[in-house]
């Protein structure tokens, strides 16, 4: 038996047991797996067949959770498509080949369409002969074009088939994230009750969290951070949360203490995973730590150059296109600068991200974790502009919760930056703007080199 069969069959069982939080309303595993056979039907009559590479279009939701399950058992290739991704959505679907599509923004107007003769990618052509259910997400392309990034559902599954304890866990991270998909899968597959946003906002958020119980928070350090400094968690009932667990990007200490001082019955935790690799079991040195054990069942790690390279049993089927990211030997090179101390690493930040200054190396998260740490700063982002001296410098984009003037503010902040850092990682500029301007879709910073201007 495949391991989605097994799941499958698992939570069947789980009857009574509350599946699905959405809209105020909960719907057991009973009504959830009802849900899925009825999608089933609808895949049938429109001749979704087995291997089409469909998309969903929208956000979690039960109508989402169950047809992605739906897909899975009638193992067609699934795509799904949030709308953080509308400007590019042609170029992705024509990337995976997509042949149908369901739209579920509105619930109560699904739409579905069907899109003859659509090219095929070879790689998705020999998935195909296996006969086993596919996912395709897409890199976030900071760096150049989207990655088509093919797996293989039943093996993302495998790592699930041990039975752990079920979370009320939030659906922060977006189902067309590797994340995402990852979180949804191990909250049923455990028992656990996904709890479906309005939105993402921090009001919308901790709203879920009081109104579900939720006791999982997976999320990103940039979300943390917008939930602290908006102070609207004050006015929320949030003890019901035991674990938040936070990846995808550095944690800034000074946010790490913060958090961690607002719920103190909560356990911290970092997670590590990529699309291409699967998500790793981790451990945090302690819930004050930056300092992480990651591995686990099926998954190796090495450190080459202090940067961290990984080899998985849930290695992706392959990029749709591009070259092959592993070596002769399955391993894969993360892109992350880490310290290694003992069985612990340290991620200091990915070596794209890093700003190269006359030949030493600036990582952001470094500087913004003593920028958070200043007076009146709400949120900062590091990057690198282009330089025809130095080869680059760093720039800061800041954001305030009192007014002040570039001029004062520039000065106070490089003292203080020049008290605390070398003074090559000094940012040279301070640009003030909105906090909602320091993120993308994702909840997370933006730090491209920027061209001299």
């Amino acid at each position: 038996m495949e391991a989605l069969d097994t799941l499958y069959k698992r939570i069947q069982e789980f009857g009574d047991m509350p599946a699905v939080y959405s809209g105020g309303e909960t719907l057991t595993y009973s009504q959830f797996v009802d849900e899925i056979e009825v999608w089933r039907k609808s895949l049938r009559r429109d001749n979704v067949a087995p291997g089409t590479v469909c998309a969903i279009y929208g956000d979690f939701s039960k109508d989402t959770c169950a047809l992605m399950f739906a897909m899975m058992m009638e193992r067609i290739i699934l795509v799904p498509l949030t709308t953080s991704v509308e400007k590019e959505m042609e170029g992705l679907k024509s990337i995976a080949g997509v042949q149908a599509m369901y739209d579920l923004r509105e619930p109560k107007q699904i739409k579905f369409t069907s899109y003859d003769s659509v090219p095929q990618n070879d790689l998705v052509e020999e998935f195909r002969k296996k006969n086993r259910a596919g996912l395709i997400v897409f890199s976030s392309g900071s760096t150049g074009k989207p990655k088509g990034i093919l797996q293989d559902c039943d093996n993302v599954a495998k790592k699930f088939i041990e039975k752990r304890r079920g979370w009320k866990t939030v659906l922060f991270l977006m189902m067309d994230h590797f994340g995402g998909f990852n979180t949804y899968l191990s909250t049923f597959a455990y028992g656990g009750t996904a709890v479906c946003l309005k939105s993402r906002s921090p009001e919308d958020v901790l709203f879920a969290i009081q109104d579900s119980g939720a006791t999982l928070l997976p999320t990103t350090p940039t979300f943390i951070n917008l939930m602290l400094v908006s102070g609207l968690y004050r006015h929320f009932n949030l003890s019901s949360v035991e674990i938040i667990t936070y990846g995808t990007e550095v944690m800034p200490e000074a946010t790490l203490k913060k958090v961690k001082e607002i719920f103190p019955n909560a356990q911290i935790k970092q997670t590590y995973g990529l699309s291409e690799l699967g998500v790793l079991r981790s451990k945090s040195e302690s819930d004050s730590s930056l300092w992480i054990k990651v591995g686990g069942d099926g998954f190796q790690v090495k450190v080459v150059d202090n940067i961290l390279w990984i080899k998985s049993e849930a290695n992706m089927v392959g990029y749709l296109n591009a070259p092959q990211p592993f070596d002769e030997e399955g391993w894969m090179s993360t892109g992350d600068e880490v310290e290694v101390q003992g069985e612990y690493i340290r991620i200091i930040g990915r070596k794209s991200e890093m700003i190269n200054v006359g030949g030493q190396k600036v990582f952001p998260a470094e500087v913004e974790s003593v920028l958070l740490e200043a007076e009146n700063i709400k949120q900062a982002t590091v990057y690198g502009v282009k330089h025809p001296l130095m080869g680059n410098v760093v720039n800061a984009r800041v954001s305030l919760y009192e007014s002040e003037t570039p001029e004062q503010l520039s000065m106070r902040l490089r003292k203080y930056c020049l008290e605390r850092l070398a003074q090559f990682k000094v940012p040279v500029r301070f640009i003030i703007v909105e906090e909602e301007n320091q993120r993308n879709e994702r909840f997370k910073k933006v730090r491209k080199i920027e061209e001299a201007g």
